[in-house]
């Protein structure tokens, strides 16, 4: 993708990263061959960056289909329905510029999102924030969420520590871990003595899509949401869903579409290590045999990325193995897909977040944007309901908290407790990666300790300001781009929002901030 076709959307301060000087291509008889280890958005993408420059690229997935945590899989309903499971609501937003030139691939007007009219967050108290009408340029966006917000009142925004909320004007990308890894983002909150309600609904929601309590995810983290979605980009909170299920709006045509530039796409294939050669490359192991390969990119979560290196002796230093093997992997959650016997009210949104729910981080109604639950919800004069709960306690019974799930889905949609469950789906998992307090400088980076080899995933650490599925699409072009470069070979350019402060007013208030307390 050149630059003439990368769209940056709306905000017109968004950064553009190119990559280092090269020929276009691989010349035909000298395209090296590179593995790519696992079929999520970070393998997808460091595969489609080397397959498009003319590598020939192996892609091993462990499980039967692509998209890792955004797989999905057909089972049939007690009904005789056929329909797709995964892991649920996932968000498409529009600063998400890296992840969405990945699906134009297939889809260049990206027609397979359809975009949801508001983002509501409510508590349990009653008080409901929602981010229509919230202007989408910045400092406005901050300052429209605060003024139309009715977790902020007069008093409330007198009590903040303005002085300790500085910092937030001027997140600037990789600086900020140096300054606020080692505080948790609770603390940093309370440190700002924002509201009760607002510290639930603007912040803690935002933590625990990290998987995390905000009492063990790391204050740079949160704040890099901050800048990300608020006074970092003009995209704005709104964002776009997949009107069909994730394998066949996503993953299946970019299958297909690798398959047509002649990669091995491999899956149900997991790789048990990786061995250095004598003569450089690596030998890719897997239950069925070994391959040889002239590079190869772990773009694993975070327990993969663990086992793999655990079983490849031979791999990294020891000081980059013990980086890996120090990694952690998120508190587990639960997914559960209710197919109910009847519809719930015309008016609820898509999707709601809540807070004070006993556990209940949010509720999809899926007919709202997706055709095959439109589909079975019209046909049966019903509704597809999806529940999550994110950061379960540790020891707690899944049957447990799928059945508080269920009670809190009646407290929040009334209606719903007259519902009959036709069937349902649960997703039981534990494999987000922990972004716990002073850690970052452990992580590791994209490029290692060989030069034929090279991570990506959303754990991976990346000086850039992305998170999420974004974080996952930027590091595997960033793996792709690092190979092809020692190959001579231009890679991808890449789009980010900025990666400091866009108001020169604002930086200069936050630097009156100074360093945290400690």
């Amino acid at each position: 993708m050149n630059n003439r076709t990368v769209r940056r959307g709306r905000d017109r301060k968004a950064e553009v990263l190119r990559p280092a000087p090269g020929r276009d291509r691989f010349a035909r008889g000298d395209a090296p061959s590179v593995a790519v280890v696992g079929g999520g958005i970070a393998g997808l993408a460091a595969a489609t960056g080397l397959a498009e420059r003319g590598a020939r690229v192996t892609l091993y997935e462990r499980e039967e289909s692509l998209g890792g945590r955004l797989a999905g899989h057909r089972t049939r309903l007690a009904d005789g329905s056929v329909v797709t499971m995964s892991r649920g609501f996932h968000a498409f937003f529009r600063q998400y510029y890296n992840l969405r030139g990945l699906l134009r691939r297939t889809d260049p007007a990206l027609s397979r999102l359809t975009p949801l009219p508001d983002y509501p967050l409510r508590h349990s108290g009653g008080l409901t924030d929602s981010f229509a009408r919230v202007p989408r340029t910045p400092p406005f966006s901050a300052l429209g969420f605060a003024a139309l917000s009715p977790t902020f009142g007069w008093r409330d925004l007198v009590a903040l520590d303005a002085r300790a909320a500085l910092p937030l004007l001027d997140v600037r990308v990789p600086e900020v871990y140096a300054r606020f890894d080692r505080v948790s983002a609770a603390d940093f909150l309370d440190g700002v003595r924002f509201p009760e309600a607002a510290h639930h609904l603007a912040f803690e929601v935002f933590s625990r899509s990290f998987f995390a309590d905000p009492r063990e995810l790391s204050a740079a983290e949160l704040m890099l949401m901050f800048h990300i979605y608020f006074l970092g980009s003009a995209e704005g909170l709104l964002f776009d869903v997949p009107c069909e299920p994730f394998p066949q709006a996503l993953w299946e045509p970019l299958g297909a579409y690798l398959q047509r530039l002649g990669t091995d796409v491999r899956t149900g294939t997991p790789v048990r290590g990786v061995h250095p050669a004598g003569s450089g490359g690596a030998e890719v192991r897997t239950g069925s045999g070994t391959d040889r390969h002239d590079a190869v990119v772990l773009a694993l979560d975070t327990a993969g990325l663990r086992q793999v290196v655990a079983g490849s002796p031979g791999l990294g230093t020891d000081a980059w193995r013990d980086d890996v093997a120090a990694l952690r992997t998120a508190p587990p959650f639960l997914v559960s897909r209710l197919w109910l016997d009847r519809p719930v009210r015309a008016d609820r949104p898509g999707f709601l977040g809540t807070s004070g729910y006993d556990g209940l981080d949010n509720i999809s109604v899926l007919e709202r944007y997706e055709g095959e639950a439109a589909g079975w919800a019209a046909k049966n004069a019903g509704s597809v309901v999806e529940l999550h709960a994110y950061a379960v306690p540790g020891g707690a019974e899944p049957s447990s908290v799928r059945n508080e799930l269920l009670e809190q889905l009646g407290r929040v949609y009334p209606e719903t407790r007259a519902a009959r469950v036709v069937d349902a789906r649960h997703e039981w998992r534990s494999d987000c990666p922990h972004f716990l307090v002073g850690t970052h400088h452990r992580r590791p980076t994209v490029t290692t300790p060989h030069p034929w080899l090279t991570l990506a995933g959303d754990g991976i650490r990346c000086d850039l300001p992305v998170a999420l599925m974004e974080r996952a699409a930027t590091t595997g072009f960033l793996a792709a781009n690092a190979l092809l470069a020692a190959w001579g070979v231009r890679g991808q350019v890449l789009w980010t929002v900025p990666r400091a402060g866009r108001s020169p007013a604002l930086r200069a208030l936050g630097a009156l901030a100074g360093r945290p307390a400690r």
